[in-house]
């Protein structure tokens, strides 16, 4: 798991540098050049985009002791992303001096001010972005610690259906006990009152005897 996250760093580091270099030349060009640029910069950030998911999806997979090292490497990844979505979309309505006095003239004053608005609006998304981000990543701690309790719970449940197997087990065994207890005591009562029987005759055959020779006699 973790040789794919740090193949997936690799990736990371060689698109993010190509776009770093990229997204410092477009404020410098005009027309279809910049567009072109411009287009070629927002697939490359799609990219690093399906990379950050597939990392995450890595890091979910690595064992919890051996994951919070990785979910940091991940969250610098995250703001680096960020910092780079946010210079491109600075540089898309960024102009070199040259071309900004060419498209403007003496309007550059009042351009410098849409400008300005919006950059206050870019950041205005930016930071609803980031708490969407925030939100998205208490939802998938939560997710993962709910998974973790109903593991535990899962655990537990098992725990106590054995408990209560043996219980019954215990159960069966003391009822087998019991009956043949109860089978063995009526053995012995039988026996006794066998002896008993045995005995009375004993001794009235004798009685018997005595009386008929005495009175022989």
């Amino acid at each position: 798991m973790s040789s794919d996250f740090e193949a997936y760093e690799q990736d990371f580091g060689t698109l993010t540098a190509e776009i770093t270099n990229k997204i410092g030349r477009i404020p410098k060009l005009g027309g279809k050049e910049k567009t072109q640029l411009v287009l070629n910069v927002d697939k490359q950030l799609e990219e690093v985009r399906e990379l950050m998911e597939q990392m995450d999806l890595e890091v979910r997979e690595i064992p919890i002791q051996s994951r919070g090292m990785y979910q940091s490497r991940l969250k610098s990844y995250k703001g680096e992303m960020e910092k780079l979505e946010k210079d491109f979309k600075r540089s898309r309505i960024a102009y070199s001096d040259d071309v900004r006095n060419e498209l403007l003239g003496e309007d550059a004053g009042s351009s410098e001010s849409q400008r300005a608005h919006l950059l206050d609006n870019t950041e205005k998304l930016e930071r609803s972005s980031r708490r969407l981000e925030a939100g998205y990543q208490i939802a998938v701690e939560t997710e993962q610690v709910g998974q973790e309790i109903l593991a535990n719970l899962h655990s537990d449940r098992e725990k106590i259906q054995r408990s209560r197997d043996r219980l019954r087990e215990t159960d069966a065994n003391l009822g087998k006990s019991s009956r043949i207890l109860t089978g063995m005591l009526r053995r012995i009562i039988q026996n006794r009152v066998l002896v008993f029987v045995l005995g009375a005759t004993i001794l009235l055959t004798i009685i018997l005897s005595i009386y008929f020779n005495v009175r022989g006699h």
